[in-house]
């Protein structure tokens, strides 16, 4: 039986792949993170630890054949120079591993901010990389380590996830959006909402994430639903599906960004550059080459994904806890 590493096991992505792994008789996993996990399966081995102690992942990939590496600081973090420390010298410290033990594979999540607002849709892995924040940069930078390692013969693949909804758990900036739905009040979209916006369900990029560690191709990957519509359409239709009598508002792009920015630098609103400034553009990925080459194919729409979540979120709300992973637990609303 092959031997899996999960980093960034507690958090949102992690669990969900540890727990796929554990379904298909994967059970010989290393969970691994610096957040204790909430859920826990026999034979898993729970370790405690940073991807910044270089000895200890050292220790923990001998004899390791897949490497699924999913630690990070996202955006709501907001931690400034942090994002380089532990999004680009956490990942060299992993390909490092992968370099001295051997590692069959490295399967490296990325993330879409890597491209910042490209000025031609839809986003191929050709696509010029553009970072608009720091976030984005970080993550580019992480990627040039596992580039690195693959032009020196590394077997390695970065998967590009659109914004991933969808599966039990997802909270983040999503608690806002479901718990206004859910008192009926109305919900804000910059500019009229009439971009194209993909998303991924957490069951297909975890589909598309295993698929690409036991495949024979190394390289990169976007990751995306292939049913969309603009991002007022499906928030409308999730709405609509509520039926509490929320609705979608315009807010004018200009003063809307010039006030989430101001907020932003106050320390009085949860939303990052990377969520006003790129969320009334256009975005989507093509994702032609992880069908081709993956033999990959989404099974969820934007709404599906949505209202999965969303039902989540109303079934779970009184027993959310305050404390774990950025993208597991709720957000504070502050001045919104």
């Amino acid at each position: 039986m092959a031997k899996h590493l999960v980093t960034g096991a507690a958090g949102f992505l992690g669990s969900h792949i540890i727990e796929k792994l554990y379904q298909t008789g994967e059970h010989n996993i290393i969970a691994f993170d610096i957040l204790a996990c909430d859920q826990q399966f026999n034979e898993v081995k729970y370790v405690k630890g940073s991807v910044l102690d270089k000895e200890l992942l050292f220790d923990l990939t001998k004899g390791i054949d897949y490497i699924h590496h999913n630690a990070a600081l996202v955006p709501l973090t907001k931690s400034g120079q942090n994002f380089y420390q532990v999004n680009v010298i956490g990942t060299r410290n992993i390909v490092e591993c992968c370099r001295r033990n051997g590692v069959r594979k490295l399967i490296h999540m990325s993330s879409s901010a890597i491209y910042g607002l490209p000025n031609e849709i839809p986003i191929t892995e050709k696509t010029p990389y553009a970072p608009i924040e720091i976030y984005g940069q970080s993550k580019l930078d992480g990627e040039k380590e596992v580039w690195r390692f693959m032009d020196e013969g590394g077997s390695a693949c970065c998967i590009r996830p659109r914004t991933i909804i969808g599966g039990k758990s997802r909270l983040g900036i999503f608690q806002i959006l479901f718990e206004w739905i859910s008192e009926g009040k109305n919900i804000y979209v910059i500019g009229d909402g009439n971009n194209l916006f993909q998303f991924v369900h957490v069951d297909d990029l975890i589909d598309a994430s295993i698929k690409a560690a036991y495949s024979e191709y190394n390289g990169l990957y976007n990751i995306g639903a292939a049913k969309y519509r603009t991002l007022r359409e499906d928030l409308e239709a999730l709405c609509a599906y509520a039926k509490t009598g929320s609705k979608v508002k315009n807010l004018p792009v200009g003063l809307a960004k010039c006030g989430l920015y101001l907020l932003d630098k106050l320390k009085l609103s949860p939303l990052a550059p990377w969520h006003y400034l790129t969320y009334h553009k256009p975005f989507v990925f093509d994702i032609s080459k992880a069908q081709r080459e993956l033999c990959w194919e989404p099974r969820y729409s934007n709404i599906e994904a949505f209202i999965e979540s969303y039902e989540w979120y109303l079934k779970n709300k009184k027993t959310i806890a305050a404390t774990g992973s950025t993208h597991k637990k709720p957000v504070q609303q502050k001045i919104l």
